[in-house]
């Protein structure tokens, strides 16, 4: 296994959090466990995120191995457009990802990355792309939901929906919550090449009429390496208008990932 380059780990992983202000809990419900595939396929997409930009305070603890962390990190998100990441409260590690590419620089030790989203896919298991990264923010699948056919089952607290055409390469679960019917997790798992990677939403909040998540703690394991990160965000805003600014320093080294 390659080592995970952690810092980059860290800035992309990062961005799975969404918020905005006045926002509540959102407590326990009536929960509906008698509609099949289609329909709960249906009542998701009905509580897909609608916004203009969005900004947070993240808090972010990070346990990699024996080692843990504690950050605090600026995300601002223009939806659909880019997505940037920086430490508080001094700028010293700073991301951009855009439909394009994924940008990142760190001034502690003078580096820089700049490519696509081959590295990636490849650190997690599964093809991404912008809009996949962006659908994990909001607490929403990495698939289309409405493009495939899925088998429906049922644990005590959530619907389970697993892809009638299993992937060779890959098995997949999405756990959906019967009360709002956002994600509660969702699993993806390479049996071959010992990969494991689970995005769970621990907990929601209403917010301007839309359910999105308040917490979450994703897991990712190849073979005996683990890395866990938990987010929380504090301090949120919705359709303010935001700057991204964004520019690799000169004389930085450029990180080769191979």
């Amino acid at each position: 296994m390659k080592k995970i380059h952690i810092s980059l780990t860290i800035i992309i992983l990062l961005a799975l959090v969404i918020g905005c202000k006045s926002t509540k809990t959102i407590s326990s419900g009536d929960a509906n466990f008698d509609l099949t595939a289609k329909q709960v396929i249906r009542e998701n997409s009905k509580h897909q995120a609608n916004f203009r930009t969005l900004a947070s305070r993240v808090k972010i603890y990070v346990v990699d191995g024996s080692k843990e962390h504690n950050y605090t990190i600026n995300l601002r998100i223009d939806k659909d457009k880019k997505i940037l990441l920086s430490s508080t409260p001094i700028s010293v590690v700073k991301a951009l990802i855009t439909p394009e590419k994924v940008s990142f620089y760190n001034k502690l030790d003078n580096t820089y990355f700049d490519g696509d989203y081959a590295y990636l896919s490849n650190l997690l298991g599964t093809e991404l792309n912008f809009n996949k990264v962006q659908n994990l923010l909001l607490g929403e699948a990495v698939f289309n939901l409405k493009e495939g056919k899925y088998d429906l089952s049922k644990s005590e607290e959530s619907y389970i929906l697993q892809p009638k055409d299993l992937n060779q390469l890959f098995e997949i679960f999405f756990l959906v919550n019967p009360e709002h019917f956002k994600l509660d997790s969702q699993q993806l798992t390479q049996v071959e090449e010992s990969r494991f990677l689970q995005i769970d939403y621990l907990k929601y909040q209403e917010a301007n009429r839309q359910t999105l998540p308040e917490r979450i703690k994703i897991i990712a394991l190849e073979q005996t390496d683990e890395l866990i990160i938990d987010l929380e965000y504090k301090s949120l805003s919705l359709n303010e208008d935001l700057r991204f600014p964004f520019k690799i320093p000169s004389g930085y080294d450029e990180i080769i990932l191979k």
